[in-house]
């Protein structure tokens, strides 16, 4: 029972601070954590999925959370996609969490960019654009996702990894055993 407890709180942590960090950049940036090339700082959270499975509760829920702020902008089917994209990249991360190249997760890292980038990129194309799908406009759309997944993952998803695991806080604080 104590660890469903841990993990629940870790996940519910995630979840807030993931929200959190989305409202305060879209207070202070508005537009770079929901147009089509984002840099949405709490995207590089998803490296928490390499140390907790709580973070892919967490992180999803926190992107619902973050999410509603969409419906006011005119994108409420952003909360589902969007949505549907972290769990399925947070899901990949978390699997992928040993496979890596010298110390560092590549395959992992890249999950985000490859998951926003192809249902993201389907729900602007599909619903935003003309309402005509088309494959450049998807490869586009997606590639404008995946670009700026991209480079929330490498600059600051890869900064937030090796500060966890440098200072040993892998070990200490995400030691949530499921049984």
């Amino acid at each position: 029972m104590k660890n469903k407890n841990k993990f629940i709180a870790c996940a519910a942590l995630i979840a807030a601070l993931y929200a959190a960090l989305t409202y305060t950049q879209a207070f202070l940036l508005p537009g770079t954590t929901n147009m089509a090339v984002q840099f949405r700082v709490s995207e590089a959270l998803n490296v928490l999925a390499l140390f907790t499975p709580a973070a892919i509760p967490g992180l999803t829920i926190g992107c619902i959370i973050s999410n509603i702020y969409s419906i006011g902008s005119g994108l409420p089917l952003d909360m589902i996609f969007g949505s549907v994209a972290t769990l399925g990249a947070t899901l990949c991360i978390y699997l992928l969490r040993n496979a890596k190249i010298g110390k560092y997760p590549l395959f992992a890292m890249l999950m985000p960019a490859l998951w926003n980038g192809v249902i993201v990129g389907w729900e602007i194309e599909h619903f935003f654009i003309d309402g005509d799908f088309t494959w450049v406009g998807f490869l586009t759309q997606g590639g404008l996702v995946a670009l700026g997944e991209l480079g929330v993952m490498f600059v600051l998803g890869t900064l937030l990894y090796f500060v966890i695991v440098g200072r040993g806080l892998d070990k200490k604080f995400f030691s949530i055993k499921l049984r």
